[in-house]
């Protein structure tokens, strides 16, 4: 059986905001790299995809409800340059 692809309202807003499609999210988690994990988030283990959509950088942050067989977008945005390394893959030190 396929993994479900379900979306927040949160990440549905966030999506239309950002002109980014379910084709979009559905491409960047498909190719993207995991750079962070999150395995005690609550109610199920997420990470942060890094994907691009020809030169715009895309971060995801997914989690995993294994029962249920779904992948749940909990939201979608472009990473802040002034946050991030120039690869997007690592936060900046403060």
């Amino acid at each position: 059986m396929a993994t479900k692809l379900v979306f927040s309202v949160h990440a549905l807003g966030r999506m239309f905001e950002r002109q980014l499609g379910v084709e979009d999210v559905e491409a960047v988690i498909e190719s993207g790299e995991t750079i962070e994990d999150y395995p005690n988030d609550k109610p199920y283990p997420s990470r942060l995809v890094l994907g691009w959509r020809g030169a715009r950088p895309v971060h995801i942050v997914v989690a995993h409800n294994l029962s249920d067989n779904e992948l749940i977008v909990i939201t979608v945005y472009e990473p802040d340059p002034g946050l991030w390394e120039a690869d997007f893959t690592r936060r900046r030190r403060t």
